[in-house]
């Protein structure tokens, strides 16, 4: 393992072996399923970085992203916050009552953290710049990976009795925050190139 990616390695397990407990102590399914698929991602990732090595700062962003799932289905909010569907996890909490839930930033951060992975994987092709081209290809495969997303909420739903994943109006605003985080990932991208 490369010297970049061994404390990123050591933060990610470090943080799945303290959720893993609290999973089974909460009789939470659901984060049991999502530990096992972040621990797959993880995999991929690694592979991944193998094959285009990918930035330090890409690689902790992955890691954090992590980190905020965790925390989010696993991490209970005191009585009497307002939460969607009285779930009382962070996930569910209203940053702005009817507007927000901790879920969208988290989804916005996360998607637009794929799409520099995105980039960052094109950007090893000789010669391909942060053109409007190859920005627009980079927050499509980005979408398209919080797209990969939903679908394996919808999976937990169908294996998993009583997940606090939402409903349709969930899965839209879902959506809607990951293309946000896209968008904002290229704007970053573009502006970080030009300097």
């Amino acid at each position: 393992m490369d010297s970049v990616l061994k404390p990123i390695a050591i933060f990610t397990v470090l943080y799945l072996l303290i959720a893993t407990p609290f999973a089974f102590l909460q009789n939470n399914t659901e984060f049991l399923f999502y530990i096992g698929v972040v621990i797959l991602l993880s995999g991929v990732v690694f592979v991944l970085h193998q094959k285009v090595h990918l930035s330090r700062g890409v690689l902790w962003a992955l890691s954090i992203w992590g980190l905020l799932h965790m925390l989010g289905g696993l991490i209970r909010v005191p009585e009497g916050w307002l939460t969607d569907n009285n779930s009382g996890v962070l996930y569910s909490l209203w940053l702005i009552p009817g507007w927000l839930k901790y879920d969208q930033p988290t989804h916005a951060y996360g998607f637009g953290v794929a799409t520099h992975v995105c980039f960052e994987c094109l950007r090893r092709i000789k010669g391909v710049h942060p053109t409007l081209g190859i920005l627009t290809l980079s927050a499509l495969a980005g979408m398209g990976l919080g797209a990969l997303n939903e679908i394996i909420e919808f999976t937990a739903t169908l294996m998993i009795p009583g997940t606090n994943v939402g409903g349709y109006v969930n899965t839209g605003w879902d959506l809607v925050a990951n293309m946000c985080g896209t968008i904002v990932a290229v704007l970053l991208i573009r502006f970080i190139w030009k300097r």
